[in-house]
């Protein structure tokens, strides 16, 4: 039996298978329409970041808040039917040519989880964690920072300009259609009862030039956590998850003015708010276009009342005719019977200590990646943990979608599993030749942290993985009662080739607390040119 409670709180100071191609319909599916609309509070153009100075570490000693949905021990009594394990002995690796792999941020900030996150563009790789950011070239040579995301609104009017705010949670996104950069931050000024998104849209393709800047209101009673973006041609997306100081309000969907804010004029949101859902991601775009023009942006979450299943939204914004925008769904997508890793809880061991750390397997991991293929289908990919197999404690489970926009179909599901290792905290993405690579965290009891990926070509056969390649073996544990790790990771394409993929993922170099480091590593598939 499936059971879910609404929780708010700081934690921890001190598939082998054929996807079910299937069409399923929703009983009760809703178009809601009326969104509330909210004018941006303030905005502006900054000077130049590169002009800026570097705001310094802001020393903490922090664990930023979670609003979490604890589940039960058991989600699913049923065995994975869709397990692919790998013993260690494998040696078919992922068809892959590794490229850069150098050392990102590390902690300047004593703040935990890092939510680490990066980017690419044209020329340059933009990382963000709690709470800075680094611009990169291509070869892991700093262009700017470390510094404070701060400091890109240093001066902006209000909270998202105060140098007293408290922020977390950032997202970097390159905005592909556009050539720009998009970075957001939440900012709050009382202890995250309340909060402001802060959105930085470039100037041009160089992240380190002037922004236009925003900072909306998302409400004077509640606070909108764990936020995540999706860039979309006609408006960037966000989801929230929202609590107020009793507990949990419900999720929120949001669309903001892409149009206005490239050209850096006012700008609108248009919000729903979802008291049922939680945790659901908009789609992000890689690739050219979409598959229909003036398609909807598309936001999926994990079964909210506990079932084995996807739920599916469509949201359609029409900043000109608010009464037109809506936002349509779920469409249920059941998927093969799971139980969520720790139970939702703590349970990744490591080498050489009892701390364990804390699956997040809640939720569906950032991105929510779509792409396009003209001549015959559009995909998104996502990714989450679920409870192992022979004692392991996490594997990683990803699905397919095709069609999301006529007639959605779960094509195919798997949940990648490396010998006694724990896999978590992943994130998944697919290039323009429909190869997909799933980067992740692994760990064991005889294991530190470490990151790797794994992949798959579109002729493998359906719900497989090959077997995984190391972008770095860990050295130490995180260790002195904290239990938060990530609280996300990142895979993102490389807009020039369409073909590089780009995973941003923490590690520890000694064992600690608040000492946490990023790695950001390249690769490519052979089959891609």
């Amino acid at each position: 039996m499936k059971q879910y409670a609404l929780e708010f709180h700081a934690r921890g100071l001190f598939v082998l298978c054929l996807g079910l191609l299937t069409t399923f319909s929703a009983p009760g599916q809703q178009a809601k329409t009326g969104p509330i609309v909210i004018e941006a509070d303030s905005h502006d153009t900054s000077r130049p970041v590169r002009e800026m100075i570097p705001g310094a570490p802001q020393i903490f000693h922090r664990v930023a808040p979670l609003g979490v949905r604890r589940l039960g021990p058991i989600v699913d009594s049923e065995p994975d039917p869709v397990v692919q394990r790998f013993e260690d002995s494998a040696t078919q690796l992922v068809r892959t040519t590794n490229l850069a792999n150098f050392d990102g941020i590390a902690d300047r900030d004593n703040d935990a989880p890092p939510d680490t996150n990066a980017s690419v563009g044209q020329t340059q790789v933009v990382e963000t964690v709690n709470v800075s950011f680094q611009v990169f070239n291509k070869s892991g040579g700093s262009i700017f920072g470390p510094a404070g995301i701060a400091t890109i609104f240093s001066g902006l009017a209000g909270v998202c300009g105060s140098a007293t705010s408290n922020f977390s949670d950032p997202v970097a996104l390159y905005d592909k259609l556009a050539n720009r950069w998009l970075i957001t931050i939440i900012a709050s000024s009382d202890g995250f009862a309340t909060g402001s998104e802060c959105i930085a849209v470039s100037t041009t393709n160089d992240a380190t030039g002037a922004y236009h800047r925003y900072s909306f209101s998302l409400g004077s009673t509640s606070f909108g956590d764990y936020p995540k973006f999706g860039v979309w041609p006609d408006a960037y997306y966000a989801s929230y998850n929202v609590f107020n100081r009793v507990g949990y309000v419900g999720g929120k969907a949001c669309a903001y003015n892409r149009t206005h804010m490239l050209a850096g004029g006012s700008a609108q949101a248009h919000c729903f708010k979802n008291p049922n859902e939680f945790s659901f991601l908009p789609s992000d775009l890689d690739g050219a276009g979409l598959f229909t023009s003036g398609e909807p942006n598309f936001f999926v979450e994990l079964d909210p009342t506990g079932g084995s299943a996807l739920h599916l939204f469509k949201f359609h914004v029409d900043f000109a005719v608010p009464a037109n925008t809506t936002f349509t769904g779920p469409t249920i997508l059941p998927v093969a019977s799971f139980s969520a890793a720790c139970g939702g809880n703590t349970c990744i061991p490591q080498a050489g200590t009892s701390q364990q750390l804390d699956a997040l397997s809640d939720r569906l991991m950032f991105r929510l990646a779509y792409r396009a293929f003209p001549a015959d289908h559009e995909s998104l990919v996502v990714t989450h943990s679920v409870k192992g197999t022979g004692g392991v404690a996490s594997a990683a489970r990803w699905y397919e979608i095709r069609s999301p926009g006529t007639a959605p179909v779960l094509w195919q599901q798997g949940s990648f599993s490396s010998g006694s290792l724990s896999l978590w905290m992943g994130s998944i993405a697919m290039d323009k030749a429909g190869n997909i690579a799933l980067g992740y965290s692994e760990s064991s009891s005889a294991t530190h942290p470490s990151i790797a990926y794994t992949g798959r070509g579109p002729t493998d056969a359906p719900g497989t993985m090959a077997s995984p390649s190391t972008i770095l073996t860990g050295t130490a544990s995180q260790t002195g009662g904290l239990s938060r790790w990530g609280d996300y990771s990142s895979m993102s394409i490389d807009p020039v080739d369409d073909c590089t993929f780009w995973y941003a993922q923490e590690y520890q170099k000694t064992d600690g607390i608040f000492n946490w480091h990023t790695r950001l590593a390249s690769f490519k598939f052979t089959t891609c040119q």
